[in-house]
């Protein structure tokens, strides 16, 4: 009998997990409103489906329908209070829909926001997403309200114990947002040293972008390109070049690889790479040549603000 039930039920299980496959793949692909709508329709004959509840509140929130994905995830702690990574998707999107509404108004959610995370810290210690969190959460509340950098530094340190180029990019997130430029620095670069991901290079660019250094950002952005050999990198040097003034020629150059190479996975539209070669020619004060790229630009995106504006600087010279 056993056996007979288990064969009846197993194109059904078969059917419910096809579907489910199908929800995971659309929210890779970004469709959120597909995702959304293919959960609610699986919820409505399985409301109790813990992976259909976490998609529908990863879709909603993907959407910035904070009080949904709130409404969501708050039933998967109500029925696994045990799992960590729901404490954790329950409190970013409390924490996401405080920094959608009023500073007063979010003073009332910081409180529960806080709990989530350390209740899921708590229940995971090798949870590198939560301590994240609360490095960056308790970094940016006002002291009066629970802030605190060395509390910052304890989940960064205790990120570090989980993963060394982690630890290392906390202790400079932590450092730069109490501008301490030399030490976020230091850490930016043992980041580097030991992962060298494109995402610690961009660490470190933005820091010196920050701190108005920008011939050290090309440096890092050209040591960047020398690891990983992306047609994305040549970009960014244009646009400091063209930002600073500064390497016009270098910028030029890397700026024209781009669009010769350029490929929808590079990210940043043509037109842009068009809009800094306008820059980097209206700062030669060669105005033919600006003009004739800052309407390439405009002719891809033209409801572009700093496109239209970049015309009107040109049309001065």
């Amino acid at each position: 009998m056993n056996k007979f039930l288990l064969f009846f039920l197993f194109p059904m299980f078969m059917l419910s997990q096809s579907t489910l496959n199908q929800v995971a793949k659309l929210l890779k692909e970004e469709q959120f409103v597909l995702a959304e709508e293919q959960a609610k329709n699986y919820l409505v004959t399985h409301p109790n489906n813990l992976k259909a509840i976490e998609f529908l509140g990863d879709a909603q929130g993907h959407q910035k329908k904070w009080d949904a994905a709130i409404s969501s995830y708050k039933k998967l702690v109500e029925q696994e209070p045990n799992t960590a990574n729901y404490h954790y998707k329950y409190g970013g999107a409390l924490g996401m829909k405080a920094l959608s509404i009023s500073k007063i108004r979010a003073l009332g959610i910081i409180g529960d926001v806080k709990t989530a995370f350390l209740k899921a810290a708590e229940l995971d210690p090798n949870h590198i997403e939560t301590r994240w969190a609360l490095v960056e959460l308790y970094m940016q509340l006002p002291g009066i309200i629970g802030g605190s950098k060395s509390k910052s530094l304890q989940y960064a340190n205790q990120l570090e114990n989980l993963s060394k180029v982690d630890g290392y990019l906390a202790k400079g997130y932590v450092y730069e947002y109490d501008n301490e430029p030399e030490l976020a620095e230091t850490y930016y670069k043992k980041a580097i040293n030991i992962g060298g991901s494109l995402t610690c290079f961009n660490k470190l660019t933005t820091l010196y972008q920050k701190q108005n250094e920008p011939q050290k950002a090309i440096q890092n952005i050209e040591a960047a390109h020398k690891k990983h050999q992306r047609n994305a990198l040549h970009y960014q040097i244009g646009k400091v070049a063209a930002q600073y003034n500064v390497q016009l020629k270098k910028g030029e150059q890397c700026l024209f690889t781009y669009i010769q190479n350029y490929k929808a996975k590079d990210g940043v539209p043509i037109a842009w790479a068009y809009y800094r070669l306008s820059q980097i020619y209206t700062h030669q004060k060669q105005k033919k040549e600006a003009l004739s790229y800052i309407e390439l630009a405009l002719a891809d995106l033209p409801s572009i603000k700093p496109f239209k504006n970049q015309k009107q600087v040109i049309l001065k010279l």
